[in-house]
């Protein structure tokens, strides 16, 4: 009787240990999960500021053309154009470490994505063993109650004679 009890508060140790290993894979996951969320935005973020970059570098460029087609109008106008070249340099070096930002932020977004698919491997499996231990401690409840009510009733046998 005492083994029993042992082993059904060991059962019980396990069930309560694989429930809070379930509760911290839940939490880890929408941890995960949100993090994903951050970095969408973040990467939205950066194709928003890609697209105002290359909007900024069509209008530069096209500012570019135009000093060209002015050029024989003096110095007044080779300033402008170099002003416009360093702003044209300067936009595709933005231009440049965006597009680097991006494929960072789209690779840690892969990598955060495998690492939710695992937690939520993870999580299926721990449910599973919940599930499972579940089962067994209604199996021996069962044979617990099974083996309680025939004590009784050899007991009341017992005190019958």
């Amino acid at each position: 009787m005492d083994k029993f009890k042992e082993k059904l508060a060991a059962l019980r140790e396990e069930v309560n240990a694989a429930t809070s290993r379930a509760e911290l894979a839940e939490e880890e996951a929408k941890r995960l999960k949100d993090e994903q969320i951050q970095k969408d935005h973040e990467i939205t973020s950066l194709k928003n500021k890609l697209t105002l970059a290359e909007a900024d570098l069509e209008k530069a460029e096209n500012k570019i053309a135009e000093a060209k087609l002015n050029l024989d109008e003096g110095e007044t106008t080779k300033t402008v154009g170099e002003g416009l070249a360093r702003k044209v340099s300067l936009l595709e070096t933005e231009l440049e470490t965006a597009e680097r930002n991006l494929r960072e932020t789209s690779e840690k977004l892969r990598q955060m994505d495998i690492k939710a698919e695992h937690f939520e491997r993870k999580v299926q499996q721990l449910e599973n063993e919940r599930d499972t231990y579940e089962r067994k401690v209604e199996e021996l409840t069962t044979k617990y109650n099974g083996i309680k009510s025939e004590l009784d009733e050899t007991l009341k046998s017992l005190e019958d004679m």
